[in-house]
């Protein structure tokens, strides 16, 4: 079959043909996060606090390998400008070996040191939420090799512009996980258990899938088969392009779950808000993700081709986007707030801290988040990665972390406190990355022969 050319030029149908699966990926992604919360509030309080803690870990892993393949996944995309399908798909083949491989030794990783995360990192925390997130850790972090392959497999249909794929086995991966979780969960009564054995099955279909549609025929670029043998050329520039965005992703995680202790200090009912707010406020940042997951597609394919004019103008557009999408969403969940907090079975004392924040993080979010999150992706996807990751990292552990840990323990703010540093690691992001997109450095950070 005929290999499809691809351009660089989008009209607004293959805009919105890229943008609403994306849209709709991401609702299913972090649906399952909700779906979850609110099955494992019926164990108990202590439950929803252990999954939450050791989700913070997850978290850690599906952000750094989103980051990472997406990094690696622009490599394929700058080939597609470039109308070089066979060196795409080339690309394409080394990402999924580079991430099988990395996962493997990330899961052992994780296994050694499962001590250090469930005693040190997660602080003195009350007996039975231990044992709850020793039984939840042990289970879900055998999906790790699992959750990489997909990942990989969703950025390369990303870079082509084929988001429904993704979209549908993400449906199919969701389907499995909340059918999963009703039927232990409720039907044999299977506690925390009931939620991490449906996580493993579900990654495990959605990995399964990803490896099959890759070798479909017509496809732009094709993943003609899956190799052992590494390209050093094309394993450097993931190591370029992918591994500064894995860095950074997972330096975010890190600070998020450092702070965690400070959390935990602060007794169940600050766990259980900081947990619903983390799964409410994902929500209002739906479009923004979907966007900026749209804006690597666009620009890298740009640069590739050397069209640099319309690489700005593309992601001028869909900032707007962006900022549009952003407010109604906010505005429908903070309408929506006093029927979702009826759906937690948490102390008065827990539902309204997370009011607190939900509606905190819904104005910071309408005025700064897309300028902190969405814009820097079109430095990456044009390879400014290590610009992207010295600047997240620093505001992160400056900002987030310094910040979070005086106003939240030691100014007196609490859990509220961890979040008010978060606004103001956005305004030092934005302080960063919006000058740098109108100036001109970031143009000459493209893929080398």
């Amino acid at each position: 079959m005929e290999t499809k050319q691809l351009t660089v030029e989008f009209s607004r149908q293959d805009l919105r043909r890229l943008i609403i699966p994306l849209v709709v990926e991401q609702l299913l992604a972090i649906t399952v996060g909700l779906f979850d919360s609110v099955m494992v509030s019926h164990v108990g309080e202590a439950a929803i606090s252990a999954v939450s803690l050791v989700d913070t870990v997850n978290v850690l892993l599906v952000n750094a390998f989103s980051a990472l393949a997406t990094g690696g996944a622009v490599i394929a995309g700058q080939y597609l400008g470039r109308r070089e399908p066979r060196k795409a798909g080339h690309s394409g083949q080394q990402l999924l070996l580079f991430m099988g491989e990395a996962s493997l030794l990330i899961m052992l990783f994780f296994y050694l040191g499962k001590g250090f995360v469930l005693n040190v990192v997660f602080g003195q925390v009350e007996p039975d939420v231990a044992a709850y997130a020793n039984t939840y850790y042990m289970i879900v972090e055998a999906s790790t090799p699992f959750l990489a392959i997909y990942s990989a497999g969703a950025a390369l249909f990303r870079v082509m512009g084929n988001s429904k794929i993704s979209m549908w086995v993400s449906l199919a991966m969701n389907a499995i996980n909340v059918a999963g979780n009703a039927l232990l969960i409720f039907g044999l009564h299977m506690g925390v258990e009931g939620v991490a054995i449906p996580t493993l099955v579900s990654r495990a279909a959605a990995a399964a899938a990803m490896v099959v549609l890759l070798k479909r025929p017509g496809l732009p670029m094709q993943v003609e088969k899956f190799t052992l043998h590494h390209d050093r050329y094309v394993v450097k520039n993931i190591l370029r392009f992918g591994v500064p965005n894995g860095l950074e992703s997972s330096m975010f995680q890190l600070g998020k779950i450092l702070l965690l202790s400070t959390v935990s200090v602060l007794g169940t009912a600050s766990v259980a808000a900081n947990a619903i707010g983390n799964t409410i406020c994902t929500f209002q940042c739906v479009a923004g993700n979907a966007l900026g997951l749209a804006i690597v597609t666009v620009v890298s394919r740009c640069i590739g081709a050397g069209s640099y004019e319309r690489a700005r103008f593309y992601t001028k557009k869909l900032m707007k986007y962006t900022y549009l999408f952003m407010c109604g969403d906010i505005l429908f969940i903070t309408a929506l707030l006093p029927l979702i907090m009826k759906l937690y079975n948490v102390s008065p004392e827990a539902s309204s801290c997370a009011r607190t924040i939900i509606l905190m993080h819904g104005f910071f979010g309408m005025l700064l988040w897309p300028a902190s999150f969405t814009l820097p992706q079109a430095l990456r996807a044009a390879g400014d990665t290590r610009f992207t990751m010295l600047v997240s990292t620093v505001s992160m552990w400056t900002m987030r972390v310094g910040f979070g840990i005086l106003l939240g323990r030691y100014w007196g703010f609490g859990v509220v406190g961890i979040w008010m540093a978060m606004f103001i690691d956005w305004m030092v992001r934005v302080a960063f990355f919006v000058p740098r997109f109108h100036g001109h450095r970031w143009e000459t950070m493209g893929l080398r022969d």
